[in-house]
């Protein structure tokens, strides 16, 4: 490990990326450039290149000429949003932060590779702070702060944001909006000056913008130059985009925390998320920086991602054990690995009304427990998940009827219901040790492999209902402590963050979590547009896509097999869809599809993460390609009826320019019948062969498919 202590200047290097820092004796430090590697360059350069840092002074403006550090401050004359807010009883409300020391250290790791740490204090106002900033391995820059209360009485902790600066070239803002069904929409408009502002108080909610990016002026998958921001955490967050009229650009985040919710009384301290920063050309390169991070992580899964069932939309409420038995049979003869018993098993949950809390299995309607059903799907070679919501509490449970103070509210009122159910507060030791132990026990006695972990409500109006105080943050702090102890207790359990299906993605609950449900809306289309915007953060392994019933469930529309599980091809593949009323060519079909899946995961969820951008009309073109550019996968979807047929060629982004390879299609994503509205280009039947370079600027030829069908092609170097 190289370490240096109090560097001018401090370069950070990795996969492409460079960061330049300069550490001040006086003040924070300050980011000089992040982006793309500028090679070796030493102090005399980098001083040739920005001079001190500063930028010129045109005027004798307040913020004019100001060099913005990572944790900007009024007291350096920044009067846009800053760093820290707070106050102690009124007092102490600009923080003038002096540095201390940095230092900057090489890092023997396979995730990190430098990490630069900063301490420093505000004498006057008492508050010490202390700063992380770490490059991994794939090019990811992320930071964190925590600051400290040295001073006498309590400290009023408004708000601690982290900001990453963006150079004036990036003038277009792209972030995510959406609704439940309806998760991680894309949306563009002018980066003019002003606050862009996007806060989320459904602890990263539906319409949370899970990644926020910038860019050069029509940026795309494969081309232009992006900076993105993210913040890791399962709570209330907020993101900001700001551009000054005096030529500054900043990416900022942080925790967004509720009035009164940190009071740091003297001695105590706050430790924000981490805040990632990704930067790249196109939102391909710097989708895979999360994805590599991810990939690199310990906890990591190792094992092939197992074909998972999910039973809600087979059996919604109405277990009975005979069906969920022969279920479990017609499943594992399709090839699935994993069987899910989803909502409604335990004691009075005979509907969505009652009964979350009372984790105990219902003798009404499993008078045998659940140990029947998970020993067939055992003896099918199947591993057992079982569906919980640990978080909520029905009011109508002998768990609330015994502990209504358990119940997180604003004070001695209840917040208004929503599905039928309240928030359980875990930061109470009493209900935290209950439902930790509950889970516990369920999971030795069953032998229980996955927990499909669901979070149905928001928290609004989310407090102690004793001190009166809200308690999001310690919330989100108890969820994660809950997660790790169930994982130490069992360290072969797998869980699954599903939070009303499609909420709470981030990389908070990602240090805890083995994969997250996407959407409730399992619609093939739909899952287009949400898995597209999903892939911005997450790779594919890490996103649970089912092939859902003929008949959409949420939107009505009913697509053809191939359309359905050629979307759920690409990820943590599952089955949602009651196998029993399937066809016996149905269940042919799919299991044709599931055994193509184990063919080809190893590629799939090891592979990088490519779009096309340059598509025709109607068309939408993503794939994977191996590590070492030798095999690549494509899907062709046609959204929507094309103003032009046919529709040209395809281009298949992210192949190696200099190796030839032969392109066929894949089946059973090769079929053809119904799908096209005359025949298949002349390659279809034999292959061809072509360089990368070709197949990547000029492309193939593809079926004219008709709305709403999919081919799937394989390339591989010859």
């Amino acid at each position: 490990m190289k370490q240096s202590t109090s560097p001018q200047f401090v370069q950070l290097r990795a996969d492409g990326v460079h960061v330049i820092v300069e550490t001040l004796a006086e003040g924070l430090p300050r980011i000089l450039h992040w982006g793309r590697d500028l090679g070796d360059l030493s102090d005399l350069d980098i001083c040739t290149l920005y001079r001190t840092g500063g930028r010129e002074q045109v005027t004798h403006l307040a913020g004019d000429g100001v060099a913005v550090g990572i944790l900007p401050s009024p007291a350096d004359d920044w009067l846009w949003t800053p760093g820290v807010t707070g106050h102690r009883s009124g007092a102490d409300f600009s923080p003038a932060f002096t540095a201390a020391a940095s230092e900057w250290a090489v890092i023997d790791d396979p995730v990190v590779a430098h990490r630069l740490t900063t301490t420093a204090t505000a004498e006057d106002e008492g508050l010490a702070l202390r700063l992380e900033l770490e490059l991994t391995r794939s090019g990811l820059l992320r930071m964190r702060a925590e600051v400290s209360n040295t001073g006498a009485g309590t400290f009023d902790l408004s708000s601690v944001d982290l900001t990453l600066p963006v150079p004036n070239v990036a003038t277009e803002l792209m972030d995510m909006t959406g609704r439940h069904l309806r998760e991680r929409a894309l949306q563009r408009r002018d980066l003019t000056i002003g606050t862009h502002l996007r806060e989320s108080r459904r602890a990263s909610g539906h319409e949370a913008s899970v990644v926020t990016t910038v860019g050069t002026p029509g940026f795309g998958f494969r081309h232009g130059e992006v900076w993105a921001m993210h913040v890791g955490w399962s709570g209330n967050t907020r993101l900001f985009v700001e551009r000054t009229n005096t030529g500054v650009t900043l990416l900022g985040g942080g925790e967004l925390l509720l009035a009164g919710e940190v009071r740091l009384a003297q001695g105590e301290s706050y430790r924000t998320p981490w805040i990632y920063g990704a930067t790249g050309r196109g939102l391909d390169e710097m989708a895979g920086r999360f994805h590599q991070f991810l990939r690199s992580r310990p906890q990591h899964p190792s094992t092939p991602r197992p074909v998972t069932l999910n039973v809600w939309e087979a059996v919604y409420f109405n277990h009975d054990v005979d069906r969920l038995v022969a279920l479990a049979k017609t499943a594992a003869a399709v090839g699935v690995e994993r069987y899910v018993l989803d909502d409604g098993w335990f004691r009075h949950r005979r509907d969505d009304s009652a009964g979350l809390g009372d984790w105990y299995v219902d003798e009404t309607v499993w008078p045998d427990g659940l140990g029947p059903l998970v020993t067939a799907v055992h003896t099918h070679g199947m591993q057992f998940g079982l569906w919980f919501e640990p978080e909520m509490i029905s009011p109508d449970s002998d768990l609330a009827r015994a502990h209504p103070e358990w119940i997180m509210a604003a004070g001695h009122r209840l917040p208004r219901p929503q599905r039928h159910q309240q928030v359980l507060n875990l930061t109470i030791p009493e209900a935290y040790t209950y439902i930790r132990d509950r889970i516990s026990a369920l999971v030795t006695e069953y032998d229980i492999d996955y927990i499909k972990w669901d979070h149905n409500r928001a928290l609004v109006e989310a407090g102690d209902r004793t001190s009166r105080r809200p308690k999001v943050h310690e919330q989100t702090l108890a969820v994660y402590r809950l997660l790790g102890e169930l994982k130490a207790a069992h360290p072969d359990l797998e869980i699954e963050s599903c939070a009303s299906g499609g909420g709470r993605i981030d990389l908070g609950i990602m240090a805890h979590a083995d994969r997250v449900w996407a959407s409730d809306c399992i619609d093939p289309l739909e899952r287009q547009l949400i898995e597209t915007g999903t892939s911005l953060l997450l790779p594919p392994e890490l996103v649970g896509s089912h092939v859902a019933s003929p008949v959409s469930h949420s939107t009505g529309r009913a697509h053809d097999l191939d359309l359905r599980a050629g979307t759920a091809f690409f990820s943590h593949m599952g089955i949602e869809w009651d196998l029993l009323s399937a066809s016996a060519a149905e269940r042919t079909q799919l299991a044709r599809w599931v055994a193509a899946h184990k063919q080809h995961r190893d590629l799939l969820h090891h592979g990088t993460v490519v779009h096309a951008d340059l598509v025709p009309d109607g068309l939408s073109v993503h794939g994977t390609v191996a590590e070492d550019a030798a095999r690549a996968i494509y899907a062709v979807t046609c959204l929507r009826s094309p103003a032009v047929l046919p529709f040209g060629r395809v281009r298949l982004p992210g192949l190696a320019p200099w190796r030839r390879y032969r392109v066929r299609p894949l089946p059973p994503g090769d079929a053809t019948d119904g799908n096209i509205s005359y025949g298949s280009p002349a390659w279809w039947a034999d292959g061809v062969e072509l360089s990368g370079y070709v197949l990547s600027h000029l492309g193939v030829q593809m079926p004219a498919l008709r709305p709403e069908h999919r081919v799937l092609v394989q390339a591989e170097a010859v």
